[in-house]
């Protein structure tokens, strides 16, 4: 629709109205609050703001979900970040006594962006993404959340498109938001495969034997390699697309004589039976094309700030929104909605809706505010993606109630 294309000039117009009415912040403080289990966890809890002319306010606060929704209200940054819970409230971090303060915990982040995979993407580069490379996102959450839930033994991974051209995970379980800087970074190495920068021409090197998380991983790529490498980016196509799959194998490999890239595909597995015990080109060459490549300094750092979810991403308009690993395969980032859209659909009258606002009429302000804005966000796009988050937040409130459980009854038992 032409009308909902985004213009990043618009965007000092539409904030306003979005975290008015359309950002959730009730999900949101659910989230950041997590049950209220811990006393001061939201309080001391970092925001920083990204505010118009690239203005950076960092160590921001709040006690309450209404000091937050006005506060934003106030400032309508242009892009959120969620930092770490502190053993002081940050807004108050320059009356502290120095070294006092604190990062104590954070949700383990994982940052994955699609400019990582420009040496193996010859469709798009730098900022650019189209259908047929984002299926590299694709496979990053597959084998990550995989990994994440059976390796680790995590439950609540919130995953989030970024609004532009990547995901980002939050492993939102008390034991990941606990974990020290070097845990963080022991679990980001142990999923860390490709390695080395732009020099490095062999990222992916294997030996026997080949670890449980590696074969795990490899399966997932398995999947998508003939569609996504051999077709969409056509690695045995081209000739320099095939130079750079040689240069990653002996020199006495060759393709001559096959001319359709998954021709030369079979034959290369086919050479692989007179290979040395412990070489593994192909799936070396697969890991290579397809594993998630991570930006490990994200994870480990326990201060380190991640973009929140909701926040819009200026250059897009694109809303920050969780992703349904259910719908996974269909999620198109094309189609997550812009707030130009969401913000003309609120204009967009529904029948009777009239009639129910004057219903209405005699209801608390406070309580038809709080109702207005729920319905506001379910009159858009961005329904779906709140509901997602609802469905998340739910889970992982069962979750708490378990574990509060537990401990009332060893409280009680220990009484005995």
């Amino acid at each position: 629709m032409p009308c909902s294309d985004y213009d990043p000039a618009s965007l000092p117009d539409l904030l306003p109205l979005y975290y008015r009415r359309l950002f959730p912040f009730s999900q949101y403080y659910r989230w950041l609050s997590y049950g209220g289990v811990q006393k001061n966890y939201f309080q001391n809890r970092e925001f920083s703001f990204t505010l118009k002319d690239d203005i950076y306010v960092r160590y921001q606060s709040f006690s309450t979900q209404s000091e937050l929704e006005k506060e934003m209200q106030k400032m309508n940054p242009y892009k959120i970040d969620i930092g770490a819970i502190y053993s002081h409230r940050p807004n108050q971090h320059n009356t502290v006594k120095s070294g006092t303060f604190q990062a104590l915990e954070k949700e383990l982040v994982f940052d994955i962006d699609m400019t990582d995979y420009d040496d193996v993407r010859s469709c798009c580069s730098a900022a650019d993404i189209c259908l047929r490379c984002w299926t590299l996102m694709t496979i990053a959450i597959r084998i990550l959340d995989r990994a994440l839930r059976d390796d680790f033994g995590f439950q609540h991974l919130l995953w989030v498109y970024s609004g532009r051209r990547g995901v980002h995970c939050w492993v939102c379980d008390e034991a990941a938001r606990k974990l020290s800087s070097a845990a963080r970074s022991a679990v980001a190495e142990y999923l860390s495969l490709v390695k080395g920068g732009e020099e490095t021409v062999k990222k992916v090197v294997l030996t026997d034997p080949i670890h449980p998380f590696i074969k795990e991983s490899l399966a997932v790529v398995e999947k998508y390699f003939p569609q996504y490498a051999l077709k969409d980016q056509d690695i045995l196509g081209r000739k320099e697309s095939v130079d750079k799959v040689l240069a990653l194998v002996p020199e006495d490999i060759l393709f001559t004589g096959y001319k359709i890239p998954e021709s030369r595909w079979e034959h290369f597995l086919l050479s692989q039976g007179t290979t040395k015990k412990g070489q593994h080109f192909e799936k070396e060459i697969m890991l290579q094309y397809c594993y998630p490549r991570l930006d490990v300094n994200v994870s480990k750092g326990v201060n380190h700030l991640l973009k929140s979810p909701f926040s819009v991403h200026p250059k897009t308009g694109r809303i920050s929104v969780p992703i349904d690993l259910k719908e996974l395969e269909t999620f198109d980032p094309f189609a997550v909605p812009t707030i130009s859209l969401i913000c003309e659909e609120l204009d967009r009258p529904k029948p009777g809706e009239e009639q129910s606002e004057d219903t209405n009429k005699n209801e608390d302000e406070k309580d038809a505010a709080e109702k207005r804005k729920v319905r506001d966000y379910k009159r858009t796009s961005l329904a779906k993606y709140i509901k997602h988050f609802d469905q998340f937040l739910d889970t992982m409130a069962r979750s708490w109630k378990g574990e509060l459980l537990k401990k009332s009854e060893f409280s009680y038992c220990g009484c005995m």
